[in-house]
């Protein structure tokens, strides 16, 4: 039917500073990634030239310097089944060496034993290619592997490796075989793949054209292992922009609208590599506002990243996000209550599941979550909300995992976290107190107002006056009884003039202004 048709726009807004991208599905945010363009920004699939700084016998483990203040972390399992042939590789190649003949000429094996100590495999000085596999997050450096791989749409290479494995969603035998036959005659010697679902179905040119675009973009970093044996980046993963195509683009995709010249043309020509029959639905955007305003993206940021989450109906979800944790409260706030509790209780939750499964994608939350549900009485409401809770994640590309239940309401889900959680700060500097937390005093106010009173009377003439205060302010300024008149009346008497009071409901706490009769601002 067309309206269970979902819409899936991405918005690429590119600043000088950075590029911000927002998946929208159904005009609705859903996820947010920023690409900072200023500076080092150490990303998962960057593959740096590093040394090792110093051996963790005890972890099993060494730091590695690859330019960053935090030293990077690896561990011996993540050395690889080849590190020898990398080793080989980086310790042999220079500007006189012919860099094909020494790749193809490495013998691979034997494979590093999964028991094996990491003293025995480097050494405090050595220069080891690594790949950024989890991002620096708080006090930690970023996680590393020296495994390298070069992922693309549909082929994911594997330098100095030699299985080429079939993702394990394409069902038809005959296409596994044929996808791994194709591959396995364009691979060069000393290089395996992984084949992903993507593939499936595509003709060979598409697969020959991505599989010679990953070995170009790993032998053109030979040159700088090359030339330097220092610390360096080797090469970055494509750009945010084109990262999160390669990972979503599918024939549901509806439109790519980016706001600068130079990212279009870029993101065309990947598109055009990786599946040219939707080369058509990227389009550059020349309207006159922002491009995040006009998709409405700023608005929804500003409403979805605060600690207070609205959602349906009056309910809202707290969120606290801490080092090793991260907490969601379920609230059913000003909800209005059916007849039933019990039903009420359970559609809320299911408001607050959807919520749940977005916000983790759109602030990449990760690591341990623990969701404090409204509780529900029966297990057949609660293995419910458990399913579907499983259901609204299938589409999150992280890894992750959902506990049912616990009796007391609470739901543990644990997500795959590779970067820091995305914080936004959403609030503004107050325009009365200017951000330092204090407010003039109410009993100084009334002063301040009176002598602004008498210089318009005294100095200025005016006898006539609208005063417009904030509702607040207004309930203090006209407070009085016969015996005890309001600031207004006694104004009124002593300067022999007339004050119309008007009370304005988005004026902040103090604020106050006078107004001519006919309407002109006096402040």
């Amino acid at each position: 039917m067309e309206s269970e048709k979902t819409d899936k726009d991405l918005v690429v807004d590119v600043t000088a500073k950075e590029v911000q991208i927002a998946l929208m599905e159904n005009h609705r945010l859903i996820e947010l990634n920023k690409e900072s363009s200023v500076g080092n920004n150490f990303t998962v699939g960057d593959v740096y030239l590093g040394k090792v700084k110093k051996l963790l016998p005890a972890l099993n483990a060494a730091f590695v310097d690859i330019g960053d203040q935090k030293e990077a972390f690896i561990h011996y399992l993540d050395l690889g089944l080849y590190f020898d042939a990398f080793d080989q590789f980086v310790t042999k190649v220079n500007k006189n060496t012919n860099a094909k003949t020494l790749y193809s000429g490495i013998k691979l094996g034997p494979i590093l034993p999964k028991e094996g100590r990491i003293e025995n495999v480097l050494k405090q000085g050595q220069m080891i290619v690594v790949q950024i596999v989890k991002e620096p997050i708080s006090t930690k450096g970023s996680r590393l592997t020296a495994e390298i791989s070069l992922a693309g749409r549909n082929i994911v290479l594997l330098p100095f490796a030699e299985k080429v494995s079939v993702s394990q969603k394409i069902e038809s035998k005959e296409e596994k075989k044929r996808l791994e036959t194709l591959v396995r005659s364009i691979l060069p010697k000393n290089y395996g793949a992984i084949i992903r679902t993507a593939a499936a179905g595509k003709n060979a040119a598409i697969l020959v054209g991505e599989t010679q675009s990953l070995i170009e973009k790993w032998e053109s970093s030979w040159t700088k292992i090359a030339q330097s044996k220092g610390i360096q980046l080797l090469f970055t993963e494509y750009s945010k922009t084109t990262t999160i195509l390669r990972d979503l683009l599918n024939d549901s995709f509806t439109n790519i609208w980016i706001n600068n010249e130079k990212v279009y043309e870029e993101t065309k020509k990947y598109i055009s590599l990786i599946s040219p029959e939707q080369e058509k639905i990227v389009k550059l955007y020349d309207g006159s506002k922002p491009i995040f305003d006009h998709f409405e993206v700023t608005r929804q940021i500003k409403s979805s990243f605060g600690k207070v989450v609205p959602i349906k109906q009056g309910a809202y979800l707290v969120i606290e996000t801490t080092e090793a944790l991260n907490v969601i409260d379920v609230n059913s706030g000003i909800r209005a209550k059916t007849t039933d509790q019990e039903e009420n209780t359970f559609e809320v939750n299911k408001f607050a599941a959807e919520e749940i499964a977005r916000q983790l994608r759109l602030r990449d939350m990760g690591g341990i979550l623990i969701v404090d549900f409204i509780d529900m009485e029966t297990n057949e409401h609660r293995n419910a909300l458990y399913k579907y809770m499983q259901e609204l994640m299938a589409d999150d590309r992280a890894r992750h995992n959902v506990l049912p239940l616990t009796k007391f309401g609470l739901m543990q889900i644990t997500r795959q976290r590779i970067r820091p959680v995305t914080e936004i700060n959403t609030t503004e500097t107050c325009p009365v107190c200017h951000g330092t937390g204090k407010i003039t005093s109410t009993v100084v106010i009334d002063e301040q107002i009176e002598r602004r009173l008498s210089y318009y009377v005294s100095d200025k003439g005016v006898k006539s006056f609208v005063l417009k205060t904030s509702p607040l302010l207004g309930a203090y300024l006209s407070r009085g009884d016969i015996f005890h008149p309001s600031f207004i009346t006694k104004w009124k008497k002593k300067y022999k003039c007339k004050i119309r009071h008007e009370e304005v409901t988005d004026f902040t706490v103090l604020q106050n202004e006078f107004y001519t009769e006919k309407g002109d601002k006096l402040d």
